[in-house]
């Protein structure tokens, strides 16, 4: 059994010295006439000839394991009925991996049967490939052997994932999520990556976040070369969107929701070309309880002292219950409210929403903090406190120039 991979190119050391040095022109003229050198560029280690595997190397997970299989008939007789079987024992199953199950009639001394397997390495740890021969004597004794080879699988990547939550300007209900994937080359040898995707499960829309427009076209953000060297790490960005159907549906986008999967494809040394997929990846959506406040509408800059306005959504997260909200306005050091607190705000159906305009003032400079809103359900007596809802950069309404 022979591992079939691709070769190498071969490296050397390049010796060289300047003219004035005791050897003078000697180590130069030994790498000029070295075969394996580059004509004109001798002092490069790479060179173009190309070396065949010395060992059995290592195989990673998402790569194409390949192997050659030889049976040889060593004996002076002919034998009958052959048989080849070869099965790749993982820790999970048992895989047939032979091309034909069918024998062979007979096998001539000296002759071989050849068969060259492939198979899509999907998991890590140990891997044992069994290779079973059974044939018949001129005898009619029946015979049977088997050769085990044992190998290690690797990681090739390390993928970590992180969510951010963020709550769309349009609608309260349809928020972005932003997944950033950090891919992490683990391996001893430089990586293409090929392809970095994210495929989206059916109740998003998914946007790359990884390339800029420059003079009508679309750049890598990691520039023209994708290649990641050994134990670098590289951030892909993608943003995703509930779909219209999904998203107007409010109860159905909260608690644990699948997002999608990565799919990676990358390539090693002479295009060896190997790809992963990820498994789903989950993401607790934030919770809200049963009353959700969210700002439509805000103002960067405001004048100092100078009311301004927002635009609130209230949306009751609740699929089956009826809420009687009053909406009670608490001041703070900076940030006053304009208008009654108290008011009543009336009933609120299930997984419905209503806008709200309020008028506020800031008796301080600065980034402010919006905070005092308090929603009380009259129902069941309880309250919700909203601090922190936004921040607004609050400046001078008069700009004095020194002269």
């Amino acid at each position: 059994v022979m591992r079939l991979t691709k070769p190498t190119l071969f490296t050397n050391i390049p010796v060289t010295c300047e003219e004035k040095d005791l050897p003078g022109d000697l180590f130069n003229q030994l790498m000029r006439d070295d075969p394996s050198t580059v004509n004109g560029a001798e002092i490069l280690m790479l060179g173009e000839m190309l070396t065949l595997p010395q060992n059995f190397g290592n195989i990673f997970l998402g790569e194409t394991f390949s192997s050659y299989i030889s049976v040889h008939n060593d004996s002076n007789q002919v034998v009958k009925d052959i048989l080849v079987k070869a099965d790749l024992q993982t820790s999970s199953q048992r895989l047939n991996l032979s091309a034909s199950n069918a024998a062979v009639a007979e096998l001539k001394p000296d002759c071989c049967i050849d068969d060259v397997i492939h198979h899509e390495v999907k998991e890590i740890g140990t891997h044992i490939l069994v290779c079973a021969v059974s044939y018949t004597t001129q005898g009619g004794e029946k015979m049977y052997f088997r050769k085990f080879f044992k190998f290690q699988v690797l990681k090739p990547l390390d993928v970590k994932t992180k969510f951010y939550n963020a709550e769309s300007d349009l609608s309260s209900v349809t928020d972005e999520v932003f997944l950033e994937a950090q891919i992490q080359n683990i391996t001893t040898s430089p990586m293409f990556m090929e392809k970095v995707s994210l495929e989206p499960s059916i109740m998003y829309n998914v946007t790359e976040l990884n390339s800029v427009s420059q003079a009508g076209e679309c750049v890598s953000t990691f520039g023209s070369r994708a290649y990641l060297q050994p134990m670098d790490t590289r951030q892909y960005l993608y943003c995703l969107k509930p779909k219209k159907e999904f998203a107007e549906k409010a109860g159905i986008i909260k608690g644990v929701t699948v997002i999608g999967k990565l799919d990676i494809v990358w390539k090693t040394n002479l295009g060896e070309r190997g790809r992963l997929q990820t498994s789903q990846l989950q993401r607790m959506a934030p919770g809200y309880g049963d009353v959700r406040l969210s700002l439509e509408a805000i103002p960067d800059t405001v004048n100092l002292e100078e009311p301004f306005h927002i635009t609130c959504k209230i949306t009751n997260c609740s699929s089956e219950r009826t809420m009687d909200l009053v909406l009670e306005m608490c001041n703070t050091n900076s940030i006053h409210w304009c208008g009654i607190s108290g008011r009543q705000l009336g009933k609120l159906n299930p997984s419905s929403s209503l806008c709200l305009a309020l008028t506020l003032l800031s008796s301080v400079q600065g980034l402010q903090s919006i905070s005092g809103l308090r929603l009380t359900d009259t129902f069941l007596k309880r309250t919700y406190e909203y601090d922190d809802i936004a921040q607004v950069c609050v400046v001078s309404s008069t700009i004095q120039v020194e002269s």
